[in-house]
């Protein structure tokens, strides 16, 4: 009986070798890639710390364009600028659809902003994009709001009393108080227990995402699901974070007679309302809850945590730090707040605030991608409904575009008589038809949180500079700097 269990397992082996090479060779112009192995793919051949890293390693052998499987599911790999570039705006429609990722999968089941598809996707979009120009253009614009909220941070910052801390939570809470106002129409305390717990749960997913649980889940989502592991809590805060957004709200609308016109949740409200006899329209309470998600954790988890590894290269390198402080002092002086109309002469700091973002490469891979349709691309035929990795991190290391691209030099975006130059492969909220809409409000938040707080602090390195560690502490659908603690001197 044994030798019988041996020649079925045999069987079913070679039967699962078999579909797995007729599948993958079945459209005969797909791009070259490596050797896979059946179920398990080419994860063998990945980093499971910097993934990303193992794919541009591959593609020095296979080029530009190259399919690996993750698991069982083929994915197509676009390395450098100009294959991103003529993926996601020259063949922009095709390359529009959203790729699967296992785990915001299951924990968002397709609904909200950043992971839908098709209809529904266009919808969603529509609204985010309205409700952020109406809230821009309302009684108190977002920069305002930012301005007032940088005030209030600065405020954090002096009861250290120069003491050392560690920024992360102070300037998670400011960051988030700016979607606070967006979604809620007011900000938080600092110290409002069901704020933290909120910013808990989304900094905790977005570094279990990033490890190596959140990659095995969404390599071997089937067996996962019912495997035990830190990966559970990443569902278990999705469903808690859905009981608590409407807690807040509630809390929010006893407090404030008068909510903001342009808050967020009463413009769904309006929307569900003026399509209530819409069969088709996706204004309905699971899109509100996972579209608020997304805006929490796309806007205010990568910015928060481009500011705090911001500043820990400013405690590495205190020659570009005190610079800042120069052109700060010149532009803006001590007494008034930093304003976007200062940015324009501010070339210095707006080039380490550019660098910043290109070397902290905050998410690696990009946002997949698929092609809503069979596709022509470089003269292969690329299946519909096949995933995309647009790698930014090859677009922003991309050495045609910046030299020395592996250390962090602001010069990449200065020119030989000091004034700003733009680059047209800084492209860290992506482009094409999935770009980052929060784009231009967290480029208001780099800019005017960053200047606020340079303005009036000096921040002091715990240890000598030559110390500290500016690689990412881990690398895996997102960038995340070294915890760090710094003194913030008075000015």
């Amino acid at each position: 009986s044994s030798g019988l269990l041996s020649l079925v397992l045999m069987f079913l082996l070679f039967s699962l070798v078999l579909v797995f090479f007729l599948k993958k060779n079945k459209t005969v112009r797909l791009p070259p890639g490596p050797p896979a192995l059946p179920l398990l793919g080419n994860i063998l051949q990945l980093d499971s710390k910097a993934p990303f890293k193992s794919l541009e390693e591959l593609s020095k052998r296979y080029g530009p364009v190259f399919m690996v499987y993750i698991g069982t599911l083929p994915v197509l790999v676009l390395c450098g600028y100009k294959a991103v570039k003529e993926a996601l705006v020259d063949h922009g429609e095709e390359f529009s659809g959203r790729g699967e990722i296992p785990v915001t999968k299951r924990s968002t089941k397709g609904y909200g902003l950043i992971f839908s598809n098709g209809e529904r996707w266009k919808q969603l979009r529509r609204f985010s994009l309205m409700t952020l120009k109406n809230f821009g253009m309302g009684k108190r614009s977002i920069e305002e709001r930012i301005q007032e909220e940088a005030q209030y941070l600065v405020e954090e910052f002096r009861k250290t009393e120069e003491l050392p801390f560690s920024p992360v939570t102070r300037i998670n809470c400011a960051v988030s108080n700016i979607i606070c106002s967006i979604v809620f129409g007011d900000r938080f305390d600092y110290e409002d227990k069901n704020f933290l717990k909120l910013l808990h749960m989304i900094n905790e997913s977005f570094k279990l995402i990033s490890s190596g649980w959140g990659q095995l889940y969404n390599t071997f989502p089937n067996l996962m699901y019912y495997l035990p592991g830190p990966h559970n809590k990443i569902f278990e805060n999705a469903e808690n974070y859905k009981k608590l957004i409407p807690n807040i709200s509630y809390c929010k609308k006893k407090k404030k007679k008068k909510q903001s016109p342009t808050q967020s949740s009463t413009c769904f409200q309006s929307g569900s309302l003026q399509e209530k006899d819409n069969p088709s329209s996706e204004f309905h309470l699971e899109n509100l809850m996972i579209s608020t998600s997304n805006l929490f954790t796309a806007g205010s988890e990568t910015t928060s945590t481009t500011l705090r590894y911001g500043f820990l290269i400013l405690l590495r390198y205190p020659h570009i730090q005190e610079k800042i402080h120069q052109e700060i002092d010149q532009v803006i002086g001590r007494n008034r707040s930093p304003a976007m109309e200062n940015r324009m002469k501010m070339p210095y700091t707006e080039a380490v605030l550019h660098e910043i973002q290109r070397f902290l490469d905050i998410v690696p891979m990009n946002v997949p991608h698929s092609v809503i349709q069979d596709t022509q691309f470089r003269g292969y035929t690329i299946p519909k409904g096949t995933t995309v990795f647009p790698l930014l991190s090859s677009v922003l290391y991309d050495p045609d575009y910046f030299d020395s691209a592996e250390t962090f030099n602001p010069g990449h975006f200065l020119d030989e008589n000091g004034h700003f130059k733009k680059n047209e492969a800084f492209i860290p909220f992506s482009t094409g038809k999935r770009i980052c809409l929060g784009e231009g409000l967290a480029r208001m938040e780099l800019f005017l949180f960053f200047t606020t707080l340079l303005q009036n602090f000096t921040f002091k390195s715990l240890v000598d500079p030559e110390e500290i560690d500016i690689t990412p502490g881990l690398s895996g659908f997102g960038n995340l700097p070294r915890p760090y603690e710094f003194c913030a001197l008075k000015r």
